[in-house]
């Protein structure tokens, strides 16, 4: 709000981008599935109200992170496919209610959920019988079944909350996922009930674009291995020196590639 006064934004610039905020948070934690719980955001503003924002979660289970990032000249929906990168481990599977092949699950939810909410507690009963204990099941086969908890089925249900949302109608699932008190467990619960009584499944996609080429603060794949990373630039300076090319051009490339690491050893001391 306060950023936004600075830059001279409207009133309704200054909600959109609040909005924008809050339902990057909500999708990231809500809408896809992994494993992961957000705890750090940056929404990024230019004076031409251009916008990125950039989240990060972490999964208690194996200690990794992954990152979200969002920029608006790319994002051309919240909830279908919106990001620019998702950056970490992919997982076997992690429910993904952003992908376009869930459409039909993304309908059929607010389709369930604009329905009368004791109608709706028959639809969770009759979804989940007295004997199942968690989505393993309904998980697509895999050779690595994935052990989160994030990917259980909710022991109870927040009538109240579905009661607020039958009472608000949603007209999409936009509205859907933006409604308070909708969370992981309500999504997750209207997406078995989607597939089990209407047949449109969910992806289980997990929307990781990019992984880490050397590592993280999580290790993922592996620590910076530092004598590696010395032993290649001394390779490469040695084949400057070798090569048959001026000495002026010599000495450029040998600068190029001194600054060039200089600024590599920079950045690994900030960090």
């Amino acid at each position: 709000m306060k950023n936004g006064e600075t830059f001279g934004f409207t009133d309704q610039t200054i909600q959109t981008l609040t909005y924008t905020s809050k339902m990057t948070a909500k999708v990231d934690n809500t809408a896809i599935q992994a494993g992961y719980q957000l705890y750090r955001l940056a929404l990024i503003l230019t004076e031409k109200k251009k916008c990125a924002v950039i989240q990060q979660g972490m999964s208690a289970e194996d200690r990794t992170a992954r990152r979200y990032h969002w920029l608006s000249d790319t994002t051309a929906s919240l909830i279908v496919e919106p990001h620019n990168a998702v950056v970490g481990t992919k997982r076997p599977q992690a429910l993904n209610m952003t992908a376009k092949s869930s459409e039909g699950s993304r309908r059929a939810s607010v389709d369930i959920a604009k329905e009368p909410t004791s109608k709706l507690a028959r639809m969770f009963d009759e979804a989940r019988p007295l004997y199942q204990k968690s989505l393993r099941d309904w998980l697509p086969k895999a050779e690595i079944q994935p052990q989160l908890a994030t990917l259980t089925m909710p022991r109870g249900v927040n009538w109240k909350t579905m009661k607020q949302v039958y009472d608000f109608q949603p007209k999409n699932y936009e509205e859907l996922l933006s409604l308070k008190g909708v969370g992981p467990a309500t999504i997750r619960g209207l997406a078995l009930v989607a597939e089990l009584v209407y047949g449109e499944k969910p992806s289980w996609n997990d929307p990781v674009k990019y992984s880490f080429c050397v590592g993280g603060k999580d290790g993922v794949p592996f620590p910076v291995n530092r004598r590696s990373y010395d032993e290649i630039i001394d390779f490469f300076q040695s084949a400057v020196k070798q090569a048959r090319i001026g000495d002026k051009e010599q000495i450029n490339a040998i600068r190029r590639l001194r600054d060039f690491t200089s600024r590599q050893n920079l950045n690994k001391t900030l960090t």
